[in-house]
C-alpha cells in the first residue's frame, strides 16, 4: 500500500451527503468554529447556507494549484467521518483509492491488516 498522494476522491466520493457528524462534534463547531457550523442545517452537514441544499462537493476541499493534489482547510477539525477514512480494502477498491498497490488486491487480508495499523491513531480503539 502506498501514501496517500492527496488524490481528493475520498473526499469527492463522500461530499454530496455521504458523510455525517456526532453531535459532540457539531456542538464543537457551532461554539468554537462557526465559519463550519454554518454548513450544518438540521444536523446534515455541507448544506449551503444560502440554500439549504445539500452541497455537492465539500466546501473545504480545496485543490493546490499546478499540483494536482488536494487538501482539507479544516483538517483538524473536519468529522470523525473523514478522520476513519479508509475503512476497509473493500471501500477503497470501491472508491479507487490510489493507495492501493497490486499486491492489495492480491492478497486483500493482508492489506486489510496493514491498512488497519496504519489507521490505528486515526480510529477509536476497539475494546
Amino acid at each position: 500500500m502506498k501514501e496517500c498522494n492527496q488524490c481528493g476522491k475520498c473526499c469527492e466520493n463522500y461530499s454530496d451527503g455521504g458523510l455525517s457528524a456526532t453531535e459532540h462534534e457539531i456542538e464543537f463547531w457551532e461554539i468554537f468554529r462557526p465559519h463550519i457550523y454554518e454548513f450544518v442545517s438540521e444536523g446534515k452537514i455541507w448544506v449551503d447556507p444560502k440554500t439549504g441544499k445539500q452541497i455537492k462537493r465539500c466546501p473545504w476541499l480545496r485543490q493546490l494549484p499546478n499540483q494536482g493534489k488536494y487538501v482539507c482547510d479544516i483538517y483538524y477539525d473536519r468529522p470523525d467521518d473523514c478522520k476513519h477514512y479508509p475503512v476497509t480494502i473493500e471501500q477503497m477498491i470501491k472508491d479507487e483509492c490510489e493507495m492501493l498497490e497490486a499486491r492489495d488486491l492480491v492478497n486483500p487480508k493482508q492489506a486489510q491488516s496493514f491498512l488497519d495499523k496504519l489507521m490505528a491513531d486515526s480510529r477509536p480503539s476497539v475494546k
